[in-house]
């Protein structure tokens, strides 16, 4: 089987890219936040006759280390990170305005495009909501048992993935209290985590290459649905390697989704019956992060060294850090699908 065509873009970053995000409405038009301190915006689409469109468009600078960012419309997004502050970017007049902070690092953000409003998640052990347009944009802070690690969003529910394996979920509309607490169906420590396109559940990943595809709906039948399986393992010789899986991302069309791992691979899973569709040609570094742009057709892929060996690691020979557009095909549909 051949593989799908894919480009790279021009100088992402000089450091681990910490998460690539597509905008919600513009397909071509992605974020690549980095530990270089820096935010980018880039639009992915095809060369034309005026030149190259896969190229930097805006570039914003940071204290420290960016870990995380997300988008609230097509010409405004959110970033965070090292440095603590909340900050509001102006994609058309390359301009940050910082709307707060936490006492620690921002490690996860998203945008409630129907609330307009930005929840971000600290290792302070707080959520935060801010209203750019208001005059004092902080809204509330909300006490977490843990520190997040992990959000995402879809619909009214916002998965907050914390440290000690615990999982929040709340309804936005009512943040004071979540809607329901679990602990994690994996023993090992969260990196991952996506919201289903359909609102239905979400899958988690752990250190110790295993996935988990749970369910927002709390009564028993639902609940018997939910299931972990193994993932990014190899055995070489009589040595079972196994590592984490560090990001996920669900189709916005088919609800399928991929997950992308420290072994540099990323896979494409069928859910609901339980396989993969697909793997693609391994990459030379770990894969950070990973994201389907707004209409399903292209799949941003983040590689870079992601510190699992440490500083013994990160003192061998490696390729630079990279963003990959890979427009994906029928692989990421499922069989049975009738659309």
């Amino acid at each position: 089987m051949t593989d799908t065509p894919q480009i790279s873009l021009s100088s992402p970053s000089f450091d681990t890219i910490s998460k690539v995000k597509f905008s919600p409405s513009n397909p071509q038009h992605l974020l690549v936040s980095s530990w270089d301190t820096t935010v980018r915006l880039y639009d992915v689409g095809e060369d034309t006759p005026g030149g190259k469109q896969n190229e930097q468009k805006c570039k914003f600078d940071h204290r420290a280390a960016v870990l995380t960012c997300c988008w609230s419309d097509a010409s405004h997004g959110f970033s965070g990170g090292l440095d603590t502050a909340v900050r509001y970017l102006d994609f058309e007049t390359e301009k940050a305005n910082v709307l707060g902070s936490h006492s620690d690092g921002i490690s996860s953000m998203v945008y409630s495009p129907e609330r307009s409003t930005l929840i971000s998640g600290s290792w302070d052990r707080s959520l935060k909501i801010f209203d750019p347009r208001a005059q004092t944009p902080e809204q509330a802070s909300y006490e977490t048992p843990e520190r997040v690690y992990q959000m995402d969003l879809v619909n009214n529910n916002l998965v907050v993935a914390m440290a000690s394996r615990l999982f929040n979920i709340y309804d936005v509309r009512k943040m004071d209290t979540p809607a329901q607490q679990r602990d994690s169906s994996l023993k090992y420590m969260t990196r991952s985590l996506a919201c289903m396109a359909t609102g239905e559940g979400y899958a988690t990943a752990s250190v110790e290459g295993r996935i988990a595809v749970e369910y927002f709906d709390p009564s028993s039948e639902a609940q018997d649905k939910k299931y972990a399986f193994k993932c990014h393992r190899q055995t070489i010789g009589d040595v079972d390697h196994v590592w984490p899986v560090n990001s996920l991302a669900f189709h916005p069309v088919y609800n399928t989704f991929a997950s992308a791992g420290s072994d540099g691979t990323v896979s494409i899973w069928d859910h609901k019956i339980k396989k993969r569709l697909r793997q693609y040609p391994k990459y030379n570094n770990p894969v950070a992060s990973i994201g389907f742009n707004c209409d399903g057709t292209k799949l941003a892929i983040a590689t870079c060294y992601t510190w699992d060996e440490g500083e013994a690691g990160a003192r061998t020979q490696r390729e630079i850090p990279q963003v990959w557009i890979k427009t994906v095909g029928p692989e990421v549909k499922p069989k049975d699908w009738q659309g």
